[in-house]
């Protein structure tokens, strides 16, 4: 489960991605092809269509790197056509991101993360720094272990949405032995984001 971010400062909407974002700041294609095939089971092929028209009508290889612009773009048309049908942005944005570890994990960098990681949570956490960096060529993460149950996962100039985030850290964990699972985003600025992880 998940709970709203507690800080009262604002998310930065997609045109104020758009301003920041540079070209060398890159997602693998396996993202974009895990969008637009959730995309297509929630909406069907129409909505798909127009996140891949917003996405820059290119075919994704998975393991090719893309512009993270282009994958915000289609990212923001989803949430935009299936919000209202699907409980909400941060309903369909968790959605999203929890596909989008059920791609990675099925990759072969995510497959050796999960055989070094086990189920533990502690490590299974502790690979997510370098399981970003394989997959996002911008912004930086850290974790600090808290308790033997919690730890802060802090991500710095990252694009992409909390509650997309906050989808990928379940998914992720819920292949652990983690039990009663809280996530929690406090954002410090707008790229930069604390995720409190608890679980019991």
């Amino acid at each position: 489960m998940s709970t709203p971010a507690t800080s009262a400062i604002a998310a930065p909407g997609l045109e104020q991605l758009l301003n920041v974002v540079t070209p060398v700041d890159t997602c693998r294609g396996m993202f974009f092809n895990g969008l637009l095939d959730a995309v297509r089971a929630l909406g069907g092929e129409e909505i798909r269509a127009r996140c891949f028209a917003a996405s820059g009508e290119k075919r994704f290889v998975d393991f090719f790197s893309y512009p993270v612009a282009d994958f915000l773009k289609g990212l923001f048309t989803a949430v935009e056509l299936l919000g209202p049908k699907h409980g909400g942005a941060d309903a369909v944005l968790r959605q999203l991101g929890r596909r989008a570890t059920g791609d990675f994990l099925q990759s072969t960098v995510g497959k050796t993360m999960m055989a070094l990681a086990g189920t533990d949570p502690q490590r299974l956490l502790a690979s997510f720094p370098s399981a970003y960096r394989a997959s996002l060529s911008y912004g930086e993460r850290f974790v600090e272990r808290v308790g033997d149950r919690q730890v802060k996962l802090m991500a710095r100039r990252d694009f992409l949405p909390l509650a997309y985030n906050e989808g990928v850290l379940i998914a992720a964990l819920e292949q652990s032995t983690a039990k009663e699972l809280v996530v929690m985003g406090n954002r410090l600025a707008p790229l930069d984001v604390d995720y409190d992880i608890r679980w019991s």
